[in-house]
C-alpha cells in the first residue's frame, strides 16, 4: 500500500473517498429489482427465461442478460460472426417480445 508523504495528502484522499457514493448500496440496482420482483412472484427467474430462449438461438454465443424494471423485461445478448443480437423477453410470461440485430 502506498504511503502518503504528508498528513494533508492523506486527509485530502480520505475526503474524496468519503464523498463517493457506494455503487448499488441502496437497492442493488436492476439486479436487486429483478430479485425482489422474482421473490414476490411477479416475474420469472432469468434461469427459466434462459431455458426457453437459449435453445432457439443455436449457433450464437450467449453473452448474458440485462433486466429492465420499467418494462419488466429481460434483454438477452448474443453474438455470432461479429454481429450482436438482442432478444427481449417479457419477464412475467417468458414470451419473446422483440429481437434485434
Amino acid at each position: 500500500m502506498k504511503r502518503f508523504s504528508s498528513p494533508l495528502a492523506a486527509l485530502a484522499m480520505l475526503s474524496l473517498l468519503a464523498g463517493t457514493p457506494a455503487v448499488h448500496a441502496d437497492s442493488g440496482g436492476d439486479q436487486g429489482e429483478a430479485r425482489r420482483e422474482r421473490k414476490a412472484g411477479n416475474i420469472m427467474s432469468i434461469r427459466q427465461i434462459e431455458q426457453m430462449v437459449l435453445p432457439r438461438m443455436a449457433g450464437k454465443q450467449y453473452l448474458g442478460p440485462d433486466y429492465d424494471p420499467a418494462a419488466m423485461a429481460y434483454r438477452l445478448k448474443f453474438i455470432q460472426d461479429g454481429k450482436v443480437y438482442f432478444v427481449d423477453v417479457d419477464a412475467r410470461t417468458g414470451r419473446i417480445i422483440g429481437q434485434s440485430r
